[in-house]
């Protein structure tokens, strides 16, 4: 049967799949879905639902009561009704029956004390045969008590104008059937006269008409019950004021939104008190508003309360004279309301499906499933997801029907309801049919999981277009669970969620264009029992005992799962990563030796036979506070006049605090009486003026900091003397004794000296500039500076500069000086070094020595240590007087960084707070009373490093153009870095919720920001998550990107579907250059998919072949090079120059005519040897002028003979020399080739580099020139290095390297090449956005003069500062003669290469 209704499921899919709709699982889940309807017998949905539903009634006592109730449906439903759960038989009741609409009449209610049959809850269900039951709403019905008075009216007395209340508590029950009688005649309500809600009576602004005697009446249906009688008595107004009081105050509500919400609030005294109210704090306006209403007498009535109304009311009584105020609380309670209803569903036998429904409400609302007016009881199959979703697994026939949501909470319950139909499935089409799957076995068995694989069916060895689907249930269950492959052609699937423990039957039936096929053998397997360990100990609590200890209990675990024998308590100090632990026998543990007054962390883990078992939560407690266990630090005092001086410091270091700072006491005293200290204490800030002090006296201070525990150590005692007189401020300051300008392009630097009378206050200073006048602008700065930049001003204009020194009674007498701003083509080093060094003061007339031998000593990724010496000191260095010293930092990224500064006052400063991996540059200066010295020279540091603090950012996900199933992977680095990156890892998976450990990585190199990912599963969704890594570790991960594969492999699905997450940018795909390689593990895919095989023996076939056949061709042309020159080995010799100048050529340049060395060419072409992007390069002239001839090229096969006896700095002409680190950044640094010429007037364009081999010897030897060819090669002396160095060279067309005949000077004996030595580069013609490097070259001097050399551009590797070698500048002069007789040989070598090349 089962195998029966598998095939008939799998029909339907595939016919779905053929007329193109969707597939049936899929839509199972959305409501009213068509794609079921195909291929099945058709049946629509039918309205059934309920127009009325019964409410809540409050009745009494022999009165009649209508539940109501109503349903609709094109069958009239039949309606039963519920009390309390069980069905009413309303055939034989008389009292109760069934209205033809279906309503429920209760005729003359009974209650009793003992007796209550129709009180209850009350429920109407409706059923229609053959299509199923819907339930209504619960409805209460409530019977008011019997009459009784909890409270009644009493006799008193109010004063004319005033509000009286005359109580007359009963039942809650009852109160809406309470009414008032005045002297036995009813009491009629208004604006003045009200009745509470509880049955009180409220008369406010009360006249002699009120007077006399009341009484409140219960009339709930029988005999009227009469309260006892009270007398009102008026009693006109007295002559003194009364206090002001409350005869009744608000109380707080607790009401449903909707009701009506009444708060009384009556006051009396005299003068008649006003009533006003506020909410929340806020003045209560209820003018305008509808809701809020103000009754007479001060009582405030909220109407249709809502959600918002909830708060806190105050009601303020006031006369003039004083106030009084009561509060009450309103809280409001909301019935159950759907925010997302059950929907219908269409489906078939074995599939799974859920039931959304989703509800507020307030209180929360619980939720119940009800089928067909029967409750849902959780099982295996019907579960209860995301709290308040049905899902039914494994539908089955008898699972059709309504399926209803009840929600319900304190106030009230509601129900929604959707159909569920289980479609009937059509016969498949005709056709063959696949057979039966073979070797169906379980792989892979766990407690939870089950892998099955099998093999393709024998009407389909190939299996290709076939998919499958996979039932399966639990043994003795007749609900089969249904499981499709992926994709088609897979053979293997996983099933989850199993229980452990239990047997399981699976079966296989694979399906192709025409329907299912047979089923295979059902297969049992039982999943592996899980192993029994402890469960988490509850109740785990951890309490500070002391400042340095900690204790934790806890209790033994519910579910230990046998004897518990022993625990591990874990602990870490909050920030910090790496979690200690200690074994603990008992069910408590006090850990000793922690840090005082910090956050540690603590959780227990049990362990049994089986090992260790769920840890507990963590727990979170401080260690107790205690006094700071080190002084402040830092401490400076400055002199401010003769009666104060300033204190400043900073807290005690990190981690010695002990506890909170709560302040710092201050001591000082009389160097000549140490007996007599005085105490400061003050707040939390880090200085204090002392005031109050004698002239021309000598303190000392110490300060120390305070916990809520007491007083930490203090720093040491520290001197200084206030001044003998103040200065004078009566008067304006004198005229600063000098002023001096530096104009540069777009600033000028403007320094002075203070006035020479320094006993007159200077409080700052005035500068002021202008084109032509100085009033144009005015800018001031501290008495302490004597260094300022005007900034932004314009090149080339003259300016006029004025200096005022100001105090408190004015502007002094101004210094006037002018200047003119340089033009922009002038941009001297000089200026750049001012610009370079901010601040630099001009000292005072008698300037203190500045500090010297500043050294930054680096402790940790945020600290460094600077120390100095004072030459201003003794040899011993010990500091006697008031002097102290003040350190500035600053970084220059980003390059407006300000300086920090800091005061202290020993030869050493602890900075702190700095930024990870970044250069510092501090300096220091001294100031010892009013005398400054200027700064130090700058000393530099560079803070260790620390893992990354931030994520890879940009993040985006792109696919491969043409390989939909290739993605590429973006990024950007870390913000924070904080140093060098050395990798990355790429994290990727299909479920965003797995655990970390489950997902694919990826490592990728850190110079690289992108990579490819191959064979993924097409059209499924994937995140991507990026890790960055330096040397000190991992850093955080960037935020899940999804991107979702194409749906097919086809030309025209480009990467247009760009991946969603944090990089909500759009991307092109990225290039990811020649030196990309695939992930680890060869070809193979992460999801171990192989690469076409025939793909890659094609490949191998053609590479194997192309190599071969070059090096053959190589080898040919090598021997037919070697066998044609033996015949001229010794002229080469005879032409082979020393290039450390050892001997001389005599003669005399008249005897020897210099040779024609430019043969039939025009044209010099520099170019690399590889793939130039560039198909058509530019030919650039040589402008060389014609007293020698156009250089000759030498054939290629000529270098194999030649490079044995010489070395040359030439690359391999091959394009496998190609450096694809070079290749892909296409560095260009720059590369001198020395020509006997005039200088250059047009640089050569270059293209991409090549790699280029080491040299080997420590000659050069010029080569015969084929008159035929364009050719030269450039001949260097070098050094052997290792062969990992790449040297940078010149090439032309990729047959003939170009060659220069030019000798280079040798480097002196011993020396080497200097990667540090500066370049001056020659020529600035570069590629676009990148990096150019120079390389100093030699060049022949003639007739006792350089010529300069002729600059080619030349590729290189990225890294010059530490791959390239620089050659040494230097210089050969060669006499006419020399030069004459050099140029002979070298027409010789012409004369036998043509001879070679002719033959």
């Amino acid at each position: 049967m089962a195998a029966g209704r598998a095939r008939r499921l799998l029909g339907s899919l595939w016919i779905a799949l053929l007329l193109g709709q969707p597939d049936p699982a899929g839509a199972a889940a959305r409501s009213g879905s068509q794609s079921l309807l195909t291929g099945s017998l058709v049946r629509t949905f039918t309205p059934f639902y309920f127009l009325v539903e019964p409410m809540d009634v409050l009745s009494v006592r022999g009165a009649s009561v209508i539940m109501n109730c109503s349903a609709y449906c094109e069958t009239s439903p039949k309606i039963e009704w519920k009390k309390d759960g069980t069905f009413l038989n309303l055939v034989s009741d008389d009292r109760r029956q069934l209205l033809p609409d279906g309503s429920l009449l209760i005729n003359s209610v009974v209650h009793s004390k003992h007796n209550k049959p129709d009180e209850g809850y009350y429920q109407c269900v409706a059923t229609v045969e053959s299509l199923g039951t819907i339930v209504s709403r619960t409805a209460k019905l409530t019977v008011a008590g019997l009459p009784r008075f909890t409270s009644q009216p009493e006799s008193s007395s109010v004063y004319k104008g005033n509000s009286a209340i005359l109580n007359c508590e009963v039942n809650v029950d009852l109160a809406p059937f309470v009414r008032w009688e005045q002297d036995r005649q009813p009491v009629f309500l208004d604006d003045r006269v009200f009745k509470l809600p509880s049955g009180a009576l409220i008369i406010s602004n009360a006249t002699d008409l009120d007077g006399g005697l009341y009484r409140c009446i219960i009339e709930s249906g029988g005999t009227p019950k009469y309260s006892d009688e009270a007398e009102l008595k008026i009693i006109p107004d007295p002559e003194v004021p009364q206090n002001l009081m409350f005869v009744r105050q608000p109380s707080s509500l607790t009401k449903v939104s909707g009701q009506s919400a009444v708060f009384p609030c009556v006051a009396v005294g005299f003068p008649t008190p006003y009533v006003r109210w506020t909410r929340n704090e806020e003045e209560l306006t209820t003018e305008g508003y509808e809701r809020f209403l103000l009754l007479a007498g001060g009582s405030l009535e909220i109407s249709d309360v809502t959600e918002e109304d909830v708060g806190t009311y105050t009601c303020i009584a006031e006369n003039g004279n004083e106030t009084i105020e009561a509060q009450a609380e309103l809280t409001v309670q909301v019935p159950p309301e759907f925010l997302k209803r059950p929907a219908n569903i269409y489906a078939h036998e074995s599939m799974d499906i859920v039931f959304e429904c989703e509800v507020t409400g307030k209180p929360t609302p619980t939720v119940k499933w009800v089928k067909n007016g029967d409750m849902v009881i959780p099982s295996d199959y019907f579960k209860i997801v995301k709290e308040h979703n049905l899902q039914v697994l494994g539908l089955v026939k008898s699972d059709e029907g309504f399926y209803q949501c009840i929600a319900e909470n304190d106030v009230g319950n509601a129900q929604a309801g959707a159909q569920l139909i289980i479609l009937d499935l059509a016969p498949a089409t005709t056709g063959p049919l696949p057979s039966a799957p073979r070797d169906v076995v379980a792989t892979l068995v766990s407690t939870r999981f089950i892998r099955l694989t099998w093999r393709t069916p024998v009407s389909d060895p190939q299996g290709d277009n076939l998919t499958y689907s996979i039932f399966y249930t639990k043994e003795g269950i007749n609900r089969e669970r249904i499981e499709n492959t992926s994709r088609a052609g897979e053979t293997q699937v996983t099933i989850q969620n199993l229980m452990p423990e239990t047997v399981y039957v699976f079966r296989v039936v694979a399906q192709n264009k025409h329907g299912p096929g047979e089923s295979s053998v059902p297969l049992k397997v039982a999943t592996q029992p899980e192993v029994q360990l402890p469960g988490p100990a509850p109740n785990i609590r951890a309490y500070a005992s002391s400042p340095t200890s900690v204790t934790v209990t806890w209790e033994t675990p519910l579910s230990g799962n046998g004897e518990i024998q022993n625990y591990k308590l874990y602990y870490m100090e909050k920030g910090q990563d790496t979690e200690q632990d200690v074994d603990v026998g008992g069910l408590s543990y006090t850990i000793n030796g922690l840090k005082k007054y910090t956050e540690y962390s603590f959780r227990v883990v049990a362990y049994n036979k089986h090992g260790p078992g769920v840890s507990t939560q963590d727990v979170v407690v401080r260690t107790l506070s205690d006094v700071p266990s080190a002084p402040p630090q830092n401490l400076t005092l400055e002199v401010r006049n003769s009666k104060s001086i300033m204190l400043h410091w900073q807290p005690p270091p990190a981690g010695t605090h002990s506890g909170q700072i709560t302040g710092y006491k201050i001591r000082y005293r009389k160097v000549s009486r140490k007996s007599d200290v005085t105490e400061s204490i003050g707040g939390t800030q880090l200085f204090q003026l002392i005031e109050g002090l004698e002239r021309g006296t000598e303190y000392s201070f110490r300060v120390a900091a305070l916990t809520v525990n007491g007083t930490g150590p203090a720093t040491d005692w520290i001197s200084a003397e206030t001044f003998e007189s103040d200065l004078d401020e009566t008067r304006v300051p004198e005229v600063p004794s000098s002023l001096h300008v530096r104009p540069l392009v777009t600033s000028i630097v403007v320094s002075w000296t203070p006035p020479e009378n320094q006993n007159i206050v200077v409080r700052g200073y005035a500068i002021g500039y202008g084109i032509g006048s100085p009033h144009a602008q005015t800018i001031k700065v501290d008495y302490k500076q004597r260094y300022y930049t005007i900034e932004n001003l314009d090149p080339s204009s003259h300016y006029v500069i004025t200096l005022k020194a100001f105090n408190n009674v004015g502007e002094g007498i101004p210094l006037y000086e002018s200047a003119v701003t340089r033009p922009h083509s002038d941009t001297s080093e000089v200026d750049l070094f001012v610009i370079n060094a901010p601040y630099t003061p001009v000292p005072d007339p008698s300037p203190m020595m500045p500090p010297v031998g500043v050294q930054a000593s680096i402790l940790s990724h945020d600290t460094i240590r600077i120390t100095w010496a004072d030459n201003s000191l003794p040899k011993n260095q010990k500091i006697t007087d008031a002097r102290y010293y003040t350190v500035r930092w600053k970084t220059n990224i980003p390059a407006n960084t300000k300086y920090k500064t800091a005061n202290a006052t020993t030869l050493s400063y602890l900075v702190t707070g700095l930024k990870p991996n970044t250069l510092y540059e501090f300096s220091v200066m001294v100031t010892k009373g009013r005398r400054s010295s200027t700064w130090s020279m700058t000393a530099h540091g560079t803070t260790f490093e620390l893992v990354p603090t931030s994520p890879p950012k940009d993040v985006t996900v792109v696919s491969k153009e043409g390989k939909p199933r290739t993605i590429i992977v973006n990024w950007q680095p870390p913000s924070e870095a904080n140093g060098k990156i050395t990798g990355y890892i790429i994290y990727y998976s299909t479920d965003v919720n797995a655990e970390i450990h489950d997902w694919v990585i990826e490592p990728v190199v850190g110079n690289r920001l992108t990579h490819q990912i191959q064979e993924l599963t097409l059209d499924t969704p994937y995140y991507f998550k990026i890790q960055a890594r330096n040397s000190k570790g991992m850093g955080p991960m960037s935020e899940a990107v999804q991107f979702r594969t194409p749906k097919a492999e086809s030309s025209d699905k480009m990467p247009n579907d760009q991946a969603s997450g944090s990089a909500g940018k759009g991307s092109r795909p990225v290039d990811v250059g020649p030196d990309y390689k695939p992930p680890l593990g060869g070809s193979n895919s992460p999801h171990g998919s192989p690469t076409s095989p025939l793909d890659s023996n094609m490949l191998l076939v053609i590479i194997v072949s192309v190599g071969v056949i070059t090096i053959v061709i190589v080898v040919i042309v090598a021997v037919f090079c070697t066998r044609r020159t033996t015949s001229h080995q010794k002229k080469k010799r005879a032409a082979c120059k020393s290039v450390n100048g050892s001997h001389k050529y005599k003669g005399n340049s008249k005897d020897v005519k210099p040779p024609d060395l430019w043969i039939h060419h025009e044209r010099l072409e520099l170019k690399p040897i590889d793939k130039s992007p560039d198909p058509n390069p530019i030919m650039t002239d040589t402008p060389i002028p014609r007293n020698s001839q156009d250089i000759t090229p030498v054939d290629n096969s000529m270098d194999s003979n030649i490079h044995q006896r010489r070395n040359s700095y030439r690359g391999h002409e091959s394009e496998d020399s190609m450096s694809t680190l070079a290749g892909r950044r296409g560095m260009r640094p720059k590369m001198m080739m020395p020509f006997d010429s005039q200088p250059p007037q047009q640089s050569v364009r270059n293209t991409p580099s090549t790699d280029t081999m080491p040299a080997s010897s420590s000659q050069t030897c010029a080569d015969h020139q084929d008159p035929e060819s364009t050719t030269g090669s450039y001949l260097a002396n070098a050094q052997e290095e290792d062969s990992a160095q790449n040297l940078p060279t010149a090439h032309v067309r990729p047959s003939h390297p170009l060659k220069s005949f030019a000798v280079p000077a040798v480097p002196p004996a011993g020396s080497t090449y200097d990667p540090a030595l500066p370049s001056t580069p020659l020529l600035t013609q570069q590629a676009p956005n990148h990096p150019v490097h120079s390389v100093k070259t030699a060049s022949i001097g003639t007739l006792g003069r350089t010529r300069p050399p002729m600059p080619v551009v030349v590729p290189s590797a990225p890294d010059v500062q530490e791959t390239t070698r620089m050659l040494e500048d230097s210089e050969s002069n060669y006499e006419p003669d020399e030069l004459t007789k050099e140029m002979a040989h070298l027409e010789g070598l012409m004369k036998d290469l043509n001879a070679i090349t002719t033959a």
